[in-house]
């Protein structure tokens, strides 16, 4: 339950409930100003990609969550989900009940890989692929998975987590909260062979020390490192000293190329110093994956050296990052895929005019890259911009100061808005489906089943 406001209190719209969002909430509650944060989430359920971009299979993110349920316990912190900025409700009505907006809406969609035959039936984004498994609703309950041999191109912690869910067997997962569709689908799975492409070599991988060494726990999982694929120049060589992260990927990797099969049934193979040139097809569908040797610059880049290999396989995924979409309202760039901004001003367009009141963080602000630390610093120096203009006077105070006001404008349009209160009973009810059979948790997928879930009396 958030705190009734004041006249005076300073009244801040946060869009997205991310960890950007969140963030951003936590720091302008905990600063000198008096201050109520409605975070707005176009989901039913908060918490961004910590829910729904991350593989079910990583148990330090629950650590994350309980640090998010934290900020979101905070009575000057009110929840409103199920809530499409932009669509059912307006930027310049945000503008009429709040004093600022911060647009922390993060990034869902897929980079191109801009090969020749990518419109083949196959290649699919990675993030298409982690909505399912995932069980976000905006997502199919489905998924292809009779290829036998599978290309990933990326040698990020994505790509990593698409391997490991293709590898893994079905009931190696069933222990976490995936639906029952994601469990059949992967049950049914007959990849066998999983190779990952990565254009440069070992030293430039943006892998996690841990994730990647954590990729071979599993017993059914195999991870394959071919030696010559272990390869430094003075750039990589530099970049191992500079950074412990950096050499200790590197040592994982050199391990997995030197030692002795264990025998597991699937085979993870990372192959390194190999660029995409082309998917082909056969019948619309993929039947190959092509990719040019490369070798270093001495500088940490490559050049391509005209030599190359054509890999047996019947799927692509890309795994080449991240896109952000548009917000209906607000300034976008399409090339950069962001928000113009100052480093926290929304802009009219990059090197243009700010835009009173409009703010933004996280990965719409920057771009998909960084971890959570970047998050917190990124929050910071937004919420620290936002807070000296308060602080200073440019920001035009609104005639709403009712909290119930932007409540009875959402329910006016018809809007089931999902409260804290409402996600503590989602909570509850996936928690009670997967106490049923005996684990913490399982998702519920379709998004009305959410709302109802959130809504116990919408469901009577």
């Amino acid at each position: 339950m958030s705190t009734p406001t004041s006249d005076n209190t300073l009244r801040v719209a946060v869009v997205g409930s991310g960890p950007a969002g969140i963030y951003a909430s936590d720091l302008l509650v905990k600063s000198d100003v008096d201050v109520h944060v409605d975070l707005f989430e176009r989901m039913p359920a908060p918490f961004g990609l910590i829910r729904y971009g991350v593989a079910p299979d990583h148990p330090r993110i629950k650590g994350i969550v309980k640090s998010l349920h934290n900020v979101l316990d905070k009575p000057e912190i009110r929840l409103l989900a199920n809530v499409n900025v932009g669509e059912d409700v307006t930027v310049e009505e945000l503008q009429e009940y709040y004093d600022a907006v911060i647009f922390a809406t993060g990034a869902t969609a897929d980079r191109d890989l801009n090969v020749p035959g990518a419109e083949l039936d196959g290649h699919y984004g990675a993030g298409q692929f982690v909505g399912f498994y995932d069980g976000n609703p905006n997502f199919t309950r489905d998924w292809d998975l009779t290829a036998e041999k599978v290309a990933i191109v990326g040698v990020g912690n994505v790509a990593l987590d698409i391997a490991r869910v293709l590898a893994k067997t079905a009931d190696e997962l069933k222990v976490t909260e995936i639906p029952d569709n994601v469990y059949d689908n992967l049950n049914a799975s007959a990849a066998k062979e999983i190779h990952v492409f990565g254009r440069r070599g070992p030293a430039q991988a943006k892998f996690s020390p841990l994730e990647l060494k954590e990729l071979d726990h599993s017993d059914s999982i195999e991870v394959i490192v071919d030696p010559e694929d272990i390869d430094y120049d003075e750039a990589s060589e530099a970049a191992r000293r500079e950074a412990k992260s950096v050499d200790l990927v590197c040592q994982t990797l050199e391990g997995y190329a030197m030692r002795d099969p264990k025998g597991a049934p699937h085979k993870l193979f990372i192959h390194f110093f190999e660029s995409p040139v082309e998917i082909i097809g056969e019948d619309s569908k993929v039947s190959g994956f092509v990719t040019e040797r490369t070798e270093l610059d001495g500088n940490g880049g490559v050049t391509a050296t005209g030599e190359t290999t054509t890999w047996d396989v019947q799927a692509v995924y890309r795994a080449v990052g991240y896109r952000s979409d548009a917000v209906n309202g607000v300034p976008f760039d399409d090339h950069r895929a962001v928000i113009p901004n100052d480093e926290g001003h929304v802009l009219t367009e990059f090197g243009g005019d700010i835009i009173p009141g409009l703010y933004t963080t996280g990965w719409i602000k920057r771009g998909p890259v960084g971890l959570i630390g970047n998050t917190k610093s990124d929050a910071k120096d937004t919420t620290t911009m936002l807070l000296d203009d308060y602080r200073n006077g440019t920001l035009t105070p609104t005639e709403h100061r009712d909290d119930q006001a932007i409540l009875d404008h959402l329910k006016d349009k018809g809007v089931k808005v999902t409260t804290w209160e409402g996600w503590h009973n989602l909570d509850a009810a996936e928690r009670a489906l997967g106490e049923a059979e005996g684990r913490e948790r399982k998702k519920i997928v379709e998004w009305d089943d959410m709302v109802n879930a959130s809504h116990p009396e919408y469901s009577i």
